[in-house]
């Protein structure tokens, strides 16, 4: 088995693992989007959040949250036979941000996973994923409740650069998870082809 990165040109082995991050801010539906698309019950690192950990954990506009990623999420999607997509859900908070490093080891690219209700909870994922040149989409998960934004707005607040995909979603939904990894692949392959053509 061989993970392929963006800057990869080898020839695919037998078994391609093809490393994507669901990344973002506590309680944004890391964990969500990546149950809902997996193929196999997704490993998961959660803890029941306590009273200790409420005074750590801003938990403003997600009062009802219960649960926190300590780890990571862990999914599989079978795209062929020969091609296999491994996701990689991260977790929120700045405590548990020493993991990133590791967990971004040979990825392809990143959904960075957005609410509305709190936008900044985003802005490290943001600058993480520029700063190492990982492409990125930006996934916005439509909460119940939750004030709507056109996503030019949204690009605008996250400052993120104009070419760089913005798209609501479900991440309860599987069909909209699938929606987000098509547009995430798609963006990969425009920018793999741009940067070849400059090259020549």
């Amino acid at each position: 088995m061989a993970y392929v990165t963006s800057d990869s040109s080898a020839v695919m082995s037998a078994e391609l693992a093809v490393k994507v991050l669901v990344a973002g801010g506590f309680g944004v539906g890391k964990t969500t989007m990546v149950g809902a698309i997996s193929e196999i019950t997704p490993l998961r690192t959660e803890e029941q959040l306590t009273e200790l950990s409420t005074s750590v954990d801003d938990l403003h506009g997600i009062e009802s949250k219960r649960t926190t990623t300590v780890a990571l999420d862990f999914g599989r999607i079978t795209i062929n036979p020969r091609v296999i997509l491994y996701l990689f859900g991260t977790p929120g908070q700045d405590r548990f941000w020493f993991l990133w490093p590791e967990l971004s080891r040979g990825a392809l690219g990143a959904v960075v996973l957005v609410d509305t209700r709190r936008l900044a909870d985003s802005f490290a994922a943001v600058d993480y994923f520029e700063s190492r040149r990982i492409p990125f989409v930006v996934a916005v998960n439509c909460f119940d409740g939750a004030d709507r934004y056109e996503t030019t707005e949204i690009g605008a607040a996250l400052g993120v650069p104009t070419h760089v995909p913005i798209l609501l979603c479900d991440a309860r939904d599987r069909a909209s998870c699938k929606e987000v990894l098509v547009c995430l692949f798609e963006y990969i392959m425009a920018n793999s082809t741009a940067v070849r053509h400059r090259s020549h």
